[in-house]
């Protein structure tokens, strides 16, 4: 289903594109000779519209504050996520669409986000959110239990990115905005044993956000990652003091400080940050740590 689709986009374009070529080269003549030209209307400014915005692993934790963030700034939100219970509450309390989805399965997700760009028409923010972590010692870390972290945590920037550049690319007349936001993590570059995983799936999204944000450019959509540290999901209130003190903010994070971020990229205005990794740790990645 979902390649059809695609195959059907890339036809369409290329008809969509001759016609337009065509209609260039006699409307250049009518107009050369007959006809005076014809004002130009401004698009509408992007900030006054409300935007479409679909997030990957939104029922819970960063992905629901991103949610909750962007339907209280009166946007249109839909979002997936394998957890069912949650998802369907989060759904209730936000106003926003939900979608039962293992991202781990390709179709599954490719259907989700074709159903959206079919009722929708298009997406406008993408935040490929969703991620897992888990960590075991390498002497008994399966290459399955390998490649189901990357097939999680990495490869559905690729399949959700991917869909939006060829639905964009099946219109002749590029739309003037476009957000992808890819959650990283600050163990991109840096690691404790046993993560293996975990850290090949985070630097993966740190390199295939530059490399998407060059490839996208041609339809107007930034790509930019966000590497959180510690962001307490569930017990803020039972972290200890010294958990706080060590952060040079002298606090551990909380999921709204990666949901205002996300915020900030998708202002209009902020179009010239592109291809970047912003690292909101508390400043941890920063701090030399040595045992005395």
């Amino acid at each position: 289903m979902a390649d059809n689709y695609i195959e059907r986009q890339q036809e369409q374009y290329e008809a969509r594109k001759a016609a337009w070529k065509q209609a260039q080269k006699y409307g250049k003549k009518r107009t050369a000779t007959t006809q005076p030209a014809k004002p130009v209307q401004a698009e509408p400014k992007a900030e006054g519209m409300k935007k479409k915005v679909f997030v990957t692993g939104g029922a819970e934790g960063i992905g629901k504050a991103i949610v909750e963030a962007f339907c209280r700034a009166g946007n249109q939100v839909a979002f997936c996520d394998i957890n069912e219970a949650s998802g369907q509450q989060t759904a209730r309390e936000t106003g926003s669409q939900f979608y039962k989805v293992d991202v781990s399965d390709k179709e599954m997700l490719e259907n989700c986000m074709l159903q959206l760009l079919r009722e929708w028409g298009d997406v406008d923010i993408l935040i490929n959110n969703v991620g897992i972590s888990k960590f075991s010692p390498i002497t008994e870390t399966s290459v399955e239990d390998f490649d189901g972290i990357l097939s999680v945590n990495l490869r559905p920037v690729f399949i959700t990115a991917r869909l939006l550049a060829i639905h964009r690319k099946a219109h002749p007349s590029p739309k003037p905005y476009g957000r992808i936001i890819n959650i990283c993590s600050t163990r991109y570059l840096m690691s404790e044993p046993g993560s293996e995983g975990y850290a090949a799936s985070k630097g993966g999204i740190y390199s295939l956000t530059h490399a998407l944000a060059l490839s996208l450019s041609e339809w107007n959509i930034t790509v930019n990652s966000i590497a959180p540290g510690w962001v307490e999901n569930q017990a803020y209130d039972e972290l200890r003091a010294e958990d706080h003190t060590q952060h040079p903010s002298r606090r551990v994070g909380k999921p709204e400080d990666i949901a205002r971020m996300c915020l900030f990229l998708c202002q209009a205005e902020n179009d010239f940050i592109n291809g970047e990794n912003i690292t909101i740790d508390g400043g941890m990645t920063k701090k030399m740590i040595y045992i005395g």
